[in-house]
Parts: structure tokens; sequence; C-alpha cells
């Protein structure tokens, strides 16, 4: 199937738009993906470029950034590794669980996902005509039935064949699934069936708790469903525009750096940091903010902070941070513990002195970066209680978080001087029991 796939067509929402037009074609081509824009796209009074510098708005076949085997943008629209599993369970069946998401080509896993994707594009087989792919509206019930099939290699019965496939085209590892309410759209996460603890309320707890500290973050609530927990995320990438809706422009960090997934440890806070410091609105504001995001991703034990688990707006000028998703605390057996992302040089480990010592790439002054950490700490503690009450998070899972991912005392451990005293306070809330 996938040997007779050698191009698709790239569709877009235009800024304001409600309805999606041509942008051009993506093309097999010596065993990589190469696009052009469309001669009627680059027309059009309106156009904008996909993603500057990468697909800048010229005709023409555009080369590929070094070491690229498709343009980034576009990857940064593709399935991964959960909508890659819902493909091949529907296309491969029972060899679902066991298949390498290689014996798919991207164009495959690009035409074959739904269109509801993140961000403003969708791919299609014809240049003409969109037709979206869709399924119809499924209950919360049965798209965890679903996912639990997908999630142990099962393929999928008639009736729920279609109950995943609306959201195939998401990104992310954890089983998920797309839901709309009314004038409102959702990302719903559910569990897995080899999770060691409850990831969906540990994954609520770090969001509201990013809230409580003064974050930019995503809404999210707590539902039940066939008596299991649900976490669903408010999507910050439609507005609802009467019985339709409008597509916002997203790309990905790791689209910002020009870096494959093969090389995605090389992603900075650093690099990042300079590069909203050129091409991002608000830049002052915008650093302030992705520093208070790295330092609570290490104070919640976050460390799947990959640069595809950041993004920004792209309006064909400039960039904007999105509100943050995908905070959850992580699995650890020890204390210590590294960032997905360097912090500054060669330095990942997840330590609350490395974020003091990058404070300066953030424009920001050693005591402004002490008063940020203080200030989370804080908070922290003054809303631990309440926010696990809202989770209904049970004693096991509440005194496996406590000391563990939230406040660990690696993150603290070589702090001296003007900082030693933030030790001492994390220290505190924990004998407190706050956190």
């Amino acid at each position: 199937m996938s040997s007779e796939l050698r191009e698709a067509y790239v569709w877009v929402w235009l800024p304001g738009a409600t309805e999606p037009v041509v942008a051009g074609r993506l093309a097999a081509a010596g065993g990589q993906l190469v696009f052009n824009y469309g001669q009627s796209y680059l027309a059009r009074d309106n156009a904008i470029s996909l993603y500057e510098p990468e697909l800048p708005l010229q005709s023409g076949v555009l080369p590929l950034l070094p070491g690229l085997g498709m343009p980034n943008c576009l990857r940064d629209a593709a399935p991964d590794a959960w909508g890659r599993r819902v493909v091949i369970n529907r296309l491969l069946g029972l060899r679902g669980a066991r298949a390498d998401s290689a014996q798919l080509d991207e164009l495959t896993y690009l035409l074959e996902s739904g269109s509801d994707r993140i961000g403003a594009l969708d791919f299609q087989r014809s240049p003409t005509e969109y037709v979206p792919r869709r399924a119809a509206n499924a209950t919360l019930d049965e798209l965890l039935a679903s996912a639990e099939r997908v999630d142990r290699g099962i393929p999928l019965t008639p009736e729920l064949d279609q109950a995943l496939y609306h959201g195939s085209s998401i990104g992310g590892a954890r089983p998920k699934a797309l839901i709309e309410s009314g004038q409102r759209k959702f990302i719903a996460k559910f569990s897995s069936t080899t999770d060691l603890y409850n990831v969906v309320k540990a994954e609520f707890l770090a969001m509201r708790l990013a809230e409580k500290v003064g974050l930019n973050v995503a809404a999210v609530s707590l539902v039940r469903a066939a008596g299991k927990d649900v976490l669903l995320i408010e999507r910050f990438d439609r507005i609802a525009a009467g019985k339709t809706w409008q597509r916002k422009m997203m790309v990905s960090a790791l689209t910002l750096f020009g870096l494959d997934e093969m090389l995605a440890r090389y992603a900075g806070y650093e690099e990042l940091a300079e590069i909203v410091r050129h091409r991002f609105t608000g830049p002052a504001d915008t650093l302030r903010e992705l520093f208070a995001r790295l330092v609570f991703n290490i104070l919640c034990g976050n460390t799947d902070d990959h640069a595809r688990n950041h993004a920004a707006f792209w309006d064909g000028r400039m960039l904007t941070l999105t509100p943050a998703y995908d905070l959850c605390p992580q699995a650890r057996a020890g204390n210590e513990a590294t960032q997905a992302m360097l912090i500054f040089g060669e330095e990942r480990h997840s330590r609350i002195s490395a974020c003091l010592a990058a404070a300066h790439h953030f424009l920001l002054s050693r005591q402004e970066a002490l008063g940020m950490v203080e200030s989370q700490l804080l908070a922290l503690g003054a809303h631990w209680a309440e926010v696990c009450e809202a989770a209904k998070l049970p004693p096991i899972d509440r005194a496996l978080l406590q000391g563990r991912q939230f406040l660990n005392p690696y993150a603290f451990d070589d702090l001296e001087g003007d900082a030693a005293y933030l030790a001492g306070l994390a220290a505190q809330i924990r004998a407190d029991g706050e956190v």
C-alpha cells in the first residue's frame, strides 16, 4: 500500500480562515520528502510561509535543511507514537502490536491519520478537492475501550474501528483521543496498561499546580469514563467561529532548532532563549515564562521536556509561545535525574543550580531568578493539598509523588551561598507535608 504513495497535497487554514486552501505538494524524492508551493497559493494576496525560514514563500522545490528527511514544520503535523499505533492497528490488524512503524512510510501516516490534527495543516490526495477524514462522534467510554484495545495490540472491532481514527493525527506516546463539546475542543488522555502509578492524575496535578505558580498553561479537567480517570486538555490551537473553527498555525521547538528527532538530544533551553530574543513577540516576557517553565519542570519532576513538548504559534512573520502542555511528573528510580533538553552548554542535570547558572540567557539577574524559584516553592506549598483533593489523589499515589517527583531533594542538594535558603525552604515544605 505505502509503496504506491508518492505524493500528498498540503492544505492550510490561513489566519482567520474557516476553510483550508491548498498550499503545495509534498513528494517522495530519493528517500526524502520535498515540498514546493503551488502557483495558485503563491498568487494569493494573503499567502504566508508555512514556516520561515524552513519553507520560504518562493517557487520551485525547496531544499531540505541539513540532516532532515522532510520539512520539520510538516512533520509537526504528522502522528507520533500513539497515532502511528492507531494507524498500524487499522491497516495491519493483528500485527499492530508487533509491527515496526517503519513498515508504513511517512506519506501513509500523513494520509491515513485524522484531519483534525494539531496546528493548521492537513494532507490530501487531491490538490483541488478537500475531503476531511473524520470519524463519527464517540462517547468517552467508546474511546476508552478503543484505546485499551490498541494499547494491548488487539484489532479494533467494527463498531469501534472509527472511534480513535479522528484523533490518530495528534502527537505523543500515550493513549489519547479528540473530543468536541459545543464551542470547545479537547484532547482526552487515558491511562496505559504499562502505567506503574496514576499518570493521568499526576499530569492533572502538575498542570493545575503550574497554573497556581503563575505559568501560562492549557486548561485541564478530570472526568471519569468506564470507571477510569480521563484527563481533558482544552485545545489552544482552535478558535470557535459559529458552527465551524479557525485553526492556529503552530511549530514545535524541534522545528525552531532545525533538528531531526535523532538529534533532539542536542536541543537546549539556551539556544531556544536565543531564538526567542530574535524571533518571538514580547521576547522579555516570553523569556521569563520559559525560565519559569524550566524551573517548574525540575520542581515537579517532569524530565520529558523534549523539543516537541515546546511549541510556538506562527503567524507568517513572528512566533508566539503557546500555553504549556504535557507537564507530567516522570517515574524515577533514584534521586538523580536529567532533563530531556540541555539547560546550558552540556548541562542537563535536574538541579535548580543549573537554572540559576543559566538565568542570564533569559535576561534575568540572579536575584530575579532566585525570587522566581522561591515564589514557585511557596505556591507549591500553599496549593499542594487543595490540588491533590481536587484530583482525589489516593494516599499511595500522593506519597509516591511527594518528595520523589515533586521537590526531589536532588534538585536542591548542591545549592550554596545566596541560594542555600531555597534548599531549606523546600525541605521545610516537604517536612510540613505540604509537598
